[in-house]
């Protein structure tokens, strides 16, 4: 599976939208919503909830040191991961681990949850 770098290194900003156009349409399917719900019911794998961990992990790095960068053009907010991972990817790397931990254990509940919501839709 490529990762999130890979994949924003090597696609051009058009191809981006392209497929963010697409990716969009597709979800307003019934069947990729039901895909969505179905997979909401299963755990996840130790690869997946790192990945979780990680990605909230920059996020929070994201908001401590750039509150702005929602706001900011695509090539800013590059810069900025960058300048991210390159100060602190050790870091994320090394507490990503224990937030993936974290999260696995708040995976039942998780399922629990999303099993009630779902009986919440069929019942309506």
């Amino acid at each position: 599976m490529k990762t999130f770098q890979e994949l924003y290194e090597v696609m051009s900003v058009s191809a981006r939208k392209k497929l963010a156009r697409r990716m969009a349409k597709l979800q307003k399917s019934p069947a990729f919503q039901m895909k969505k719900k179905k997979s909401a019911l299963r755990m996840r794998d130790s690869a997946k909830l790192l990945v979780v961990a990680r990605k909230k992990l920059m996020q929070g790095y994201r908001d401590k040191f750039f509150p702005d960068y929602k706001n900011q053009p695509v090539q800013r907010r590059t810069m900025i991961d960058q300048q991210i991972m390159q100060k602190y990817g050790k870091k994320i790397d090394k507490f990503s681990k224990k937030a993936a931990m974290k999260l696995k254990a708040l995976e039942p509940e998780r399922i629990k949850n999303a099993r009630a919501a779902m009986m919440r839709d069929d019942d309506a």
